[in-house]
């Protein structure tokens, strides 16, 4: 059963709690820094890793969409790369939904496969971590309503690596709907003045489908939870009621049943997102309904010279 994150992660600062795993946060850091010690493989291909530090929700897999669909527009052979994971069954799917998928156990594997296919640009869902693959470029993601967190590394906070990291990486992307922008550019920028900062706007794609004079209540099981709310409100959906499920999770028949339940006493319609709703293949479910989404970038010329 995956839980979800400790709510002390996101506070502003840290509390107590954070402080007490602090001294295991160093030691993990530190086991961190000498497993990484290991070889880097470089590629005739060339590749992208859309990563992230803080963990999970930073709208990774939605900007590898968006940016495989811009390299089609210039009739760029491009294809995305993910390393295996048996619970991130829904990213792998809806990659595969937008483009050709090399998933590996070893993402090293999967980059020499595409490269064997004669693919011009891999696109790597995550991997800013896998310290085997020298990446082309470098781009760390983040939610704006996240952001770091309460600025800590796991498991005293929700950080893979120190933000003090950002002075090797001068790619940003900043996802979400424009929230804190400005403190966070000048965080960023203070850490490393040479940082190229990218702004990405959640967009609802399929909203003609539904009628906002209803009430909705709307459950998720992803890393961004806030900022689908915040997105649907922002479009001027009525919404009665959220549930929100750890990240990836694995729905039972049960859990829908009471989701059903709830919106029929609360005289509500159902919404959820498309991942959600990949995980709920094998049910027959007819109450509830996929907003899908994408990310507009903002500054897409910038972004597009900076990889190409």
């Amino acid at each position: 059963m995956k839980l979800k994150k400790p709510r002390f992660w996101d506070q502003k600062k840290p509390n107590l709690y954070a402080f007490l795993f602090y001294p295991l946060a160093i030691f993990i850091q530190l086991l961190n820094s000498l497993k990484n010690r290991v070889p880097k493989n470089n590629f005739k291909i060339k590749t992208i890793c859309l990563g992230n530090i803080y963990i999970g929700g930073t709208g990774k897999t939605s900007l590898c969409i968006t940016l495989k669909n811009l390299l089609n527009k210039k009739n760029i052979k491009s294809c995305f790369i993910k390393k295996y994971y048996r619970d991130q069954y829904d990213e792998q799917k809806l990659l595969k939904q937008n483009g050709k998928l090399f998933l590996e156990k070893e993402r090293v594997d999967a980059i020499q496969k595409a490269e064997e296919e004669n693919y011009e640009i891999a696109i790597l869902d995550d991997g800013l971590q896998d310290k085997s693959i020298n990446s082309d470029i470098n781009i760390v993601c983040f939610n704006n309503i996240n952001w770091i967190g309460n600025g800590m590394t796991i498991p005293a906070g929700p950080l893979r690596e120190t933000i003090n990291n950002l002075k090797k990486y001068d790619h940003i992307f900043l996802n979400g709907n424009l929230e804190n922008i400005d403190n966070i550019q000048k965080k960023i920028l203070s850490i490393n003045p040479r940082s190229n900062i990218y702004v990405g706007k959640y967009e609802l794609t399929n909203i003609n489908e539904f009628n906002k004079q209803d009430n909705y209540l709307v459950f998720s099981g992803i890393g961004n939870h806030a900022s689908f709310i915040l997105t649907l409100k922002n479009e001027g959906f009525k919404i009665i009621n959220h549930l929100e499920f750890p990240d990836h999770y694995q729905y039972t028949i049960s859990d829908i049943n009471n989701i059903i339940k709830k919106a029929k006493n609360l005289n509500c319609k159902i919404i959820t997102t498309e991942k959600d709703f990949l995980r709920l293949e094998n049910f027959n479910i007819n109450e509830i309904k996929i907003i899908k989404s994408s990310i507009k970038i903002l500054n897409e010329e910038k972004f597009l010279r900076a990889i190409l």
